[in-house]
């Protein structure tokens, strides 16, 4: 078993903060599980945790495309077993199952839509390959997962907006392991400044993923700031990670606030809250991204779920100062295989 004191005292702190900044009821057993394999396996590995998998490292391939690794097993060995050694057949469907036909479509999204002279420069970007990723992709000697790609492609679709306006100082909650830190590290903005807000472990995963990309001098984390009544957004490093009840000490102003996909994984009052804050650190854009319906219930039989789904519409009403700008799914969103929509939302505050 490994041990991280660090991990212990912020999870300790959490049980004393009020229920808005404790895990929401999605996330109230995962952050157990993803705690217990931290434990066990080292964080060292943590891309390649199944409960991790599960919950916040998104993949093309298994689990993330539905097929099981013994769903992949059984029908490649039934092609092989009609069909002989087909190479270029049995390479197609290769391909489909491990996910690489999806990721290329990502890819040719992002190389069409992006423009290379303008910041944040996405075109030089390539994943680190640390947590032991189950799942990454080479293409043109650069490296992606899913998470990245979805960060990018959404980033690709802001920029088409800012008209110059380079945000510097960007905040994200629940950033997963940290992923848009990377890409703004690649981004050619020389006084960028990440703040990841999140609950412990998954704030504990992105702090270590972020001091392996940054250096571990150019972190904030919690363990420096959790005394502190008050924290500067002008004095932050490069990269922060903080815990979720610190938003509150946060003073300062914010250029971008971003969120991907985990607003709609908790309950109403939350994000309410969460926004509260991006409004009063006069934030400039928000961009979201989050499934038009909303997430599954939570109830009997169903593993994972919410008590009350959040819809885009419910975003918009909980940000009057802000003016819907754009929304996309095609093609920087994501239309799921069951006819859910991954929507991206793009607001702007209001003059």
């Amino acid at each position: 078993m490994n041990s991280y004191p660090e991990l212990d005292l912020a999870i300790e702190d959490m049980r004393n903060q009020v229920e808005l900044y404790k895990p929401s009821t999605f996330w109230d057993n995962a952050s157990c599980q993803i705690e217990n394999d931290i434990s066990e396996n080292g964080i060292e590995k943590f891309r390649s945790m199944q409960s991790a998998l599960g919950f916040f490292v998104p993949t093309y391939g298994c689990p993330g495309s539905s097929f099981s690794k013994e769903h992949v097993d059984n029908l490649q060995r039934y092609f092989i077993s009609q069909y002989g050694q087909e190479q270029k057949a049995q390479l197609t469907l290769e391909n489909f199952l491990n996910g690489s036909l999806s990721s290329l479509a990502d890819y040719r999204v992002l190389m069409a839509a992006d423009n290379p002279d303008k910041m944040p420069y996405l075109h030089t970007f390539s994943e680190s390959s640390f947590g032991d990723p189950s799942e990454q992709f080479e293409y043109e000697g650069r490296y992606f997962s899913r998470s990245a790609l979805n960060y990018l492609l959404g980033l690709a679709w802001l920029k088409k907006y800012l008209d110059g306006d380079v945000p510097r100082t960007v905040m994200e909650i629940g950033g997963g392991f940290g992923t848009l830190g990377e890409v703004l590290s690649y981004s050619g903005i020389s006084d960028a400044r990440y703040i990841d807000i999140d609950i412990p472990p998954m704030s504990f995963i992105a702090q270590h993923y972020l001091s392996h990309v940054y250096g571990i001098d150019n972190v904030k984390t919690y363990a420096m700031t959790r005394n502190l009544t008050e924290i500067n957004i002008t004095d932050l490093p490069s990269a922060s990670v903080f815990s979720s009840w610190q938003i509150e000490q946060l003073k300062g102003e914010i250029d971008l606030f971003l969120n991907f996909i985990s607003f709609q994984e908790m309950e109403p009052n939350i994000v309410k809250n969460y926004f509260s804050h991006v409004v009063r650190l006069n934030t400039r854009w928000i961009l979201l991204r989050n499934l038009r319906e909303g997430k599954q219930l939570r109830k009997v039989g169903v593993a994972v779920g919410v008590k009350t789904p959040i819809l885009s519409e419910d975003y918009l009403k909980m940000l009057p100062e802000y003016e819907l700008v754009a929304r996309n799914i095609f093609p920087f969103g994501h239309q799921t295989i069951d006819g859910y929509h991954s929507e991206l939302l793009l607001l702007r505050r209001k003059q």
